[in-house]
């Protein structure tokens, strides 16, 4: 890899650890801002090194560093929120896969796959959010409870953050696709 295309996972690895420590605290789940570099990232990095960037951060914090939103340590995976973060990994691929896949450049094209990242994050976070409650901390949710807490309480907040980030991608497209083409032409 590239120093050029490392910096660029690495920033989004760490953007999404500030997006970690930006919080307003909810039942069960925090309501980060993380989920926006998992936006950019896919949208302006492409699939591959979207996840890349993901992967980065979730090693980072496996690994120790505190930058998870509730610390850090391999020791998180056991936490009901774990699966958020694999979530993040996976819708970040999505995002770019879609958006590169399909050519997105229009805010509401761009928020459809960004919504798709979103579901992507819910149905990983809510699944492990429900397991983790039912074996690891033995305090059994209801499903009800579980799309309660994991999904429609953060809901609104992250479909703000869904449409905001629309625009700011769709604005921040054509400076990306330029480093790209770059990239592509020098590689």
């Amino acid at each position: 890899m590239k120093p050029k295309t490392m910096a660029y996972v690495s920033l989004f690895a760490a953007l999404t650890a500030i997006g970690a420590f930006i919080k307003i605290p909810i039942p069960y789940i925090p309501f980060t801002l993380q989920i926006v570099p998992v936006y950019l990232a896919g949208a302006l990095l492409g699939p591959r090194l979207a996840l890349y960037s993901q992967l980065c951060y979730i090693g980072i914090g496996l690994i120790g560093v505190p930058v998870f939103a509730e610390g850090g340590g391999l020791g998180y995976i056991f936490k009901p929120t774990f699966g958020y973060l694999i979530g993040y990994a996976a819708g970040a691929f999505m995002n770019g896969y879609l958006i590169q896949k399909y050519d997105l450049k229009k805010p509401f094209s761009i928020f459809l796959a960004n919504l798709s990242t979103l579901a992507i994050v819910y149905a990983v976070g809510c699944l492990w959010l429900y397991e983790a409650m039912k074996w690891i901390i033995e305090k059994p949710l209801s499903l009800t409870d579980t799309l309660l807490f994991g999904a429609v309480l953060p809901m609104p907040g992250d479909l703000l953050l869904c449409i905001l980030c629309s625009v700011l991608i769709h604005r921040m497209q054509p400076q990306f696709s330029r480093l790209s083409s770059k990239r592509v032409k020098a590689g």
